[in-house]
């Protein structure tokens, strides 16, 4: 009799079971695989086009549906609110290839002119994506205040049918390809973890001197955004030993980085608003419903739980990143648009299909770990929290950890809390979106058996 392969035994298991069962029973997973499952693999090199991937051309538009990113379709710095008009439906369990685009390259203190700030960079016109000239140009949704509005271009709402409120959305990542082979690093004053407060003064642990951009350079007062003197470094990519690589300038020579394309915004709609550019749904801060929640391990082959509140979960997304170090300490990741492939399944209580924390805050999973999410203040700023203290977002993440461990792995608390300190990794998310975040990294491997 032949034995099943791995994906063949997890696929009949969670057939049977269901999700939350298959989990308590990973352990029996393991032991058909282990012999040969090799080692955790580095993340797969990228492919990054020769010529951009200009709305609806090119290679990667494998999803049931296709979606571009043009100005009657996204939202400039804001999130969709419940009840949003969508902009797309699907059925629960299909794809659908959205072209995302940066926000980099197109704001207001870059000139709010792709094809001229590309230009000084040694990018043709022809090098520049036609949707981000559009949204650049044309777009007239709300109106633009770059001092107050969220910087990211937000593609959606999308509607997914069967989802209700206290369901949960499982949007899996299958991939994510570069549009354009260069991305764009920025640096804002009174952004970023080195940053001013907003009296001016220097944030603890620093001072004056050491804040970045310089304080000598602020130039906020003007009210022009052309002068503030915030810094964007462009990246371009070229090919390394081991794949695609970003390229930045280090004295007589550069330094090289791997590309690790993910989306930095996947999120459900929140939360209501009067306006569509109502501050509660700015784009910045993450909350409950995901939105801007920046952890870079949420790149192809990864699956991202949102609670649902609203009728049809109203998916968006938008923030696509290159390359991104845990933490993103100087404001932005290598920032460059994708074309990004999702699947989007709604999940029921009771049916074993999304970890139990889900259907309360967000959760991520990746091939080999299980990342559980706290951050410093879910409602976006909204309910006078914390905003931008660590330590909430880091004992949050411990007690979602706790809570699957105890109500999906079947773990005494205290035994689960030992294991954590022991064993699990929690990292800094990102320091940059006025709400932090800090994710933990729970390796499936240990549940062997």
């Amino acid at each position: 009799m032949t034995s099943p392969t791995p994906s063949d035994a997890r696929a009949l298991l969670v057939a049977g079971l269901g999700r939350r069962r298959f989990l308590q029973a990973a352990a029996a997973v393991t032991a058909l695989t282990a012999c040969s499952a090799p080692a955790p693999a580095a993340p797969a090199a990228s492919t990054v086009p020769g010529v951009p991937l200009q709305p609806g051309e090119g290679p990667g538009r494998d999803g049931d549906h296709y979606l571009p990113s043009e100005p009657d379709t996204v939202r400039w710095g804001y999130l969709p609110a419940l009840g949003a008009e969508p902009v797309l439906r699907m059925r629960s369990g299909e794809t659908v290839t959205i072209d995302t685009v940066s926000h980099e390259g197109i704001l207001e203190d870059q000139g709010r002119d792709p094809v001229a700030w590309f230009g000084e960079r040694g990018v043709a016109a022809d090098g520049v994506l036609a949707d981000a000239v559009a949204i650049a140009r044309d777009y007239v949704r709300t109106p633009r205040d770059f001092d107050a509005d969220g910087p990211h271009v937000i593609t959606g709402p999308v509607f997914v049918e069967g989802a209700e409120p206290g369901d949960v959305l499982k949007i899996e990542t299958l991939a994510a390809l570069p549009r354009v082979p260069y991305g764009v690093i920025s640096s804002r004053h009174g952004k970023g973890a080195l940053a001013r407060t907003s009296d001016g003064a220097a944030p603890a642990g620093v001072d004056l001197g050491e804040v970045m951009p310089p304080v000598g350079t602020d130039g906020r007062a003007g009210g022009d955004p052309l002068g503030y003197g915030n810094v964007s470094l462009f990246a371009p990519v070229r090919d390394g030993a081991d794949g695609p690589v970003g390229v930045l300038p280090a004295g007589a020579g550069e330094v090289a980085f791997p590309l690790r394309p993910h989306l930095g915004t996947m999120g459900v709609a929140f939360t209501e608003a009067a306006a569509e550019n109502a501050p509660e749904l700015n784009s910045i801060p993450p909350t409950l419903g995901g939105g801007n929640i920046d952890i870079r391990l949420l790149g192809p082959d990864s699956a991202f739980y949102l609670p649902v509140r609203g009728e049809g979960a109203l998916f968006s997304v938008g923030d696509p990143h290159l390359a991104m170090g845990d933490g993103e300490v100087a404001l932005t990741a290598m920032e460059g648009s994708l074309r990004a492939t999702f699947r989007l399944t709604v999940c029921k209580p009771g049916s074993g299909d999304a970890p139990s924390v889900a259907f309360r805050y967000p959760f991520g999973e990746t091939p080999d770990a299980w990342l559980p999410i706290g951050l410093s203040d879910p409602d976006g700023g909204l309910g006078g929290g914390q905003v931008s203290d660590l330590d909430v977002a880091m004992r949050r993440a411990v007690v979602n950890a706790l809570d699957f461990l105890e109500q999906d792995m079947a773990m005494d608390r205290a035994t689960a809390y030992a294991y954590l300190s022991a064993a699990a990794d929690f990292t800094v998310s990102q320091v940059v979106d006025r709400t932090v975040g800090v994710h933990g990294r729970i390796p499936k491997a240990h549940f062997a058996g």
